[in-house]
């Protein structure tokens, strides 16, 4: 057993070296591929050894099912906020009180202010123990489990003159290029986007499932220690003891001699700062000596030698000139505002995005308004208030009725959108449906365009996703455009489409909410269409990662007429609507619903899952009275056992599994 410890310590000390180096140091000493290797073998172990798991184990990164309830927790130290200014006069003001009351010119440092959500991380001999956000400044919500998913946040460190106990603040954000990947896929899911990295930020690590907060890949970056034994006499000297026991910290801080280059500092970022991964809005300066930070001491709110110099968001102003209304594919209907061209930050800015009627409301927006237009996060162009409203104008009023189709629109409740339900006969759905369902991760008809589909509707060729499948090369050549090779290729294209598995199938639908990740998740778990169908909410749900929102949305499809036709047709016409045959066993699980626990001795739960899904059975992670039974090994907890037991399910040993598989 002691080989199997030291083993599991040794791993636990590996990755978590490789993940430092990867994730704060951006250098790698190994691939993702051998990394994975390590973290699956570290995991196998954990489960088999539970009792030998490390306090700063790396598999916590994945987080858990397990729903945080948010606590409002105590900080030791007030998380107090900084004084802002927008003037550079106000900052050479503070300056002068700072020398007035040191009688001697200060030292200062200074560093970018991050734009994200500000975290208090406590460690104890090493070890992290808590992460508490900053609440009041007095109290904050207990986010721990969330924030150990972020990877570069060391779960232990290690050092010279490390204290027994210390408290360090940081900024958690979310870079760039996951930020448009998260708004692509909301985007995709006819969800509202995010409207800058900040709230995409904000929003994460108050999820309550961490397993949903590791998948958005946040950073962090540390700028201020707090204990009893701090090992520096100053600011600057503490940050680069923090990078030495393994934190991430900016490499743009600087030591300014005085005001002047402080300004200089400043007039920098304020450009450079476009050309960043990641937002920034200010500079924050602060007094470099420790001592001389206690002379000023704080106010109620405030640390008195300290100031963030916030940057002033690049904003103008222009004419609305009118408002258009958009239908998406699911039926969500968009306002988007047109404007009068104006340069803003670099491009010109025609239109803005209002997102639904509720904003329109709130900025009380009237066709002819002299508008203020900024770029939320710098990216997404948004009206964020009026300047003048045009003289004798009225109240914008939310369209009744769809722009194209003319059906009346609903408000379901709870949503904040307006939607078409004429999903049938409305244009835009009709062929954002079908470019949908041909787009590269779904049926990926790649012979056929936005275009071509806008031809072959108007030309009334196709009406829905399975008139796809009845187009001839005879119908099509006629078209403008459509050459005799042209129309070759997109009949091929079209039936080399049927050879795509049936998860993908299942997204291309479009069913709402269910994107690339959830078609996959279901198709895994029902096998066929017949079996998702004629699931029932409480089965749904009980699949991991399917809550509320999906399992409705699935059964609205399927309790659509029009829509189990469609089904129908696309069958007919040999579409894979179910696991192909060489991927499973047998049948001999077939219809049963089995959750498992414990360890196991011949097999890994991987595998143990796997062989349930080859003979036809299905994996559930939740118990309920639908479940057909327990598959027990080794070290079942006990709340499970007594839940399973209340419920009369039955449970069944490895041994007996294997029997049952085999015979």
């Amino acid at each position: 057993m002691d080989n199997i410890k030291d083993r599991i310590i040794q791993l636990t000390k590996e990755i978590n070296r490789h993940s430092y180096n990867y994730y704060v140091l951006n250098k790698s000493e190994i691939s993702d591929f051998e990394f994975d290797k390590l973290l699956a073998e570290l995991n196998e172990l954990e489960i088999k050894y539970p009792q030998y798991k490390q306090p700063d184990s790396p598999t916590q990164r994945v987080g858990s099912d397990i729903s945080n309830v948010f606590t409002s927790v105590e900080h030791d130290y007030q998380m107090l906020s900084l004084g802002n200014t927008y003037s550079e006069s106000d900052l050479t003001d503070f300056h002068l009180r700072i020398v007035k009351e040191l009688k001697t010119e200060p030292e200062y440092v200074c560093e970018l202010k991050f734009d994200g959500a500000s975290i208090s991380v406590k460690y104890e001999n090493g070890i992290f123990t808590k992460a508490i956000t900053r609440g009041d400044g007095t109290r904050g919500d207990d986010v721990t489990e969330n924030i150990k998913t972020i990877r570069s946040i060391p779960l232990s460190v290690s050092g010279n003159n490390l204290p027994d106990k210390f408290e360090i603040r940081g900024e958690i954000i979310m870079p760039h290029d996951i930020f448009d990947k998260l708004n692509a896929i909301r985007i995709e899911n006819e969800d509202s986007p995010f409207a800058n990295p900040r709230n995409a930020t904000s929003g994460s690590i108050k999820m309550i499932d961490s397993r949903e907060v590791a998948k958005r890949n946040l950073d962090c970056y540390f700028y201020y220690m707090m204990g009893k034994t701090i090992p520096a006499a100053t600011h600057f000297e503490s940050l680069r003891i923090l990078k030495e026991w393994g934190f991430k910290t900016s490499e743009h801080s600087k030591i300014c001699k005085n005001i002047d280059e402080v300004m200089d500092y400043i007039h920098y970022w304020d450009i450079e700062r476009r050309n960043l991964p990641y937002d920034i809005d200010g500079i924050v300066i602060k007094v470099n000596s420790f001592a001389q930070q206690n002379m000023l001491g704080f106010t109620a709110k405030n640390p008195r030698w300290a100031i963030s110099y916030k940057f002033k968001a690049e904003q103008v102003s222009t004419k609305l000139i009118s408002i258009d209304y958009q239908v998406g594919r699911t039926g969500a209907v968009t306002p988007v505002a047109n404007l009068e061209p104006v340069q803003l930050a670099g491009t010109v800015v025609k239109r803005a995005t209002l997102h639904n009627a509720d904003q329109i409301a709130l900025l009380d927006l009237r066709i002819g308004d002299i508008v203020y237009v900024e770029k939320g996060g710098e990216i997404i162009p948004k009206i964020v208030g009026v300047e003048t409203h045009e003289l004798h104008s009225s109240p914008t009023k939310f369209i009744t009725h769809c722009p194209e189709c003319g059906t009346k629109l609903i408000k379901p409740e709870g949503e904040a959108r307006h939607f078409c339900p004429n999903s049938v006969n409305c244009p835009p759905q009709i062929k954002g449906k079908i470019e949908h369902f041909i787009s590269r991760k779904a049926m990926n008809i790649d012979s056929l365009g936005e275009e071509t589909v806008a031809q072959f509707h108007e030309a009334g060729l196709i009406n829905n996703i399975a008139d796809l499948y009845k187009l001839t090369k005879e119908q099509i050549i006629p078209l403008e455009r459509i050459a005799d090779k042209s129309a070759e290729n997109i009949i091929l294209s079209i039936e080399n489409s049927k050879k795509v598995s049936f998860d993908r199938v299942l997204f291309a639908l479009g069913i709402r909410y269910v994107g690339e990740t959830v078609a996959k998740k279901l198709a895994s778990e029902f096998k066929s269409i017949e079996s998702l169908a004629a699931a029932s909410k409480e089965e749904l749900i009980a699949v991991d990662e399917i809550g509320d929102r999906i399992a409705d949305s699935i059964i609205e499809y399927f309790s659509n007429s029009g829509n189990i036709k469609l089904v129908a047709d696309l069958m007919n016409e040999g579409l894979q609507f179910e696991l192909t045959k060489s991927e499973k066993l047998s049948d001999k699980l077939s219809g049963l619903s089995i959750i498992i626990s414990g360890t196991f001795n011949k097999y890994s739960r991987e595998e143990i899952k796997e062989l349930i899904e080859k003979h036809g059975g299905k994996n559930v992670s939740s118990i309920s009275k639908n479940t057909d039974f327990l598959l027990a090994g080794e070290n079942i907890g006990p709340s499970k056992l007594e839940k399973i037991k209340k419920l009369n399910i039955k449970i069944i040993s490895e041994e007996e599994f294997i029997k049952l598989i085999e015979n």
